[in-house]
């Protein structure tokens, strides 16, 4: 079916305003079960994944509208752009319905993971997301704290990802409860924390790689002793950079796993 909204009237009509709040409100997304997708391939990536798509928001008379990805809504023109959480969003906006993911079950099927502490930036979660996909992850993990996976921009930056890896939130103890073991990542040496090069690292079994916080890392008082971390690592550099951006590290790590995996 397709819905034109009438011009001067498109945000009062209560399909557009409520997806005005899942674009700006984690609180609803989180509530309703729902969020957006932009843009036609990963609009037919949700499709092709069973992912639950309900509605579509196109321009008015256009064509991007994709088969399978749920109620039409046409748009006034300008709207759209407004609308949007790019300059020039691309079409459609599509509303999905997120999947809820047993937690337990997930972590006690799991073989590798690649667990966030509390990593704020939506585009470093997407990119990670990717990789971890890509690298063969079964999960990624977040604790408490972390950026919205159903962030628009995080969903974005995923490439579709989203689809195709789980992605949970659990603490520390759930992830060792499920029987992983965790993997640390130290930019630096730290007091009594014995840090390996990662690719001397046994990165086979059941692991979580673990990624701290873009600004603190993971917290600085844990070492050998102390704290749920079994194994540190770090990736050597030369030059002025005192650490490799998260996003840029969680995929060179994923990688060496995947790498130690299939040998």
């Amino acid at each position: 079916m397709s819905d034109r909204e009438a011009s001067g009237s498109e945000f009062k009509n209560p399909r557009v305003q409520a997806l005005r709040r899942l674009l700006a409100d984690r609180t609803e997304r989180r509530h309703t079960g729902l969020f957006v997708v932009e843009g036609p391939t990963s609009t037919v990536e949700a499709v092709r994944s069973g992912a639950r798509c309900l509605t579509q928001f196109v321009p008015i008379g256009s064509d991007a509208a994709v088969d399978g990805a749920g109620d039409v809504v046409e748009l006034a023109e300008g709207v759209l752009e407004r609308l949007g959480s790019t300059v020039r969003p691309q079409p459609p906006l599509t509303v999905v319905e997120s999947v809820r993911h047993d937690v337990t079950n997930v972590l006690a099927h799991a073989s590798f993971v690649v667990m966030l502490d509390r990593v704020g930036d939506p585009g470093n979660l997407g990119t990670i997301m990717r990789s971890a996909e890509a690298a063969g992850a079964d999960a990624v993990v977040l604790t408490p704290g972390s950026v919205d996976p159903y962030n628009p921009k995080v969903v974005r930056s995923s490439a579709g990802a989203i689809f195709h890896v789980p992605v949970i939130e659990a603490t520390f103890d759930d992830v060792v409860a499920g029987g992983l073991r965790l993997v640390g990542t130290s930019s630096h040496a730290f007091p009594d924390r014995t840090v390996d090069r990662y690719t001397d690292a046994d990165l086979t079994g059941r692991i979580a790689l673990v990624m701290g916080n873009e600004a603190a890392g993971l917290p600085d008082e844990w070492n050998d002793e102390v704290g749920p971390i079994g194994r540190w690592v770090t990736i050597p550099h030369a030059g002025r950079t005192e650490s490799l951006n998260v996003a840029m590290a969680a995929t060179v790590l994923a990688f060496e796993a995947a790498r130690q995996r299939s040998v």
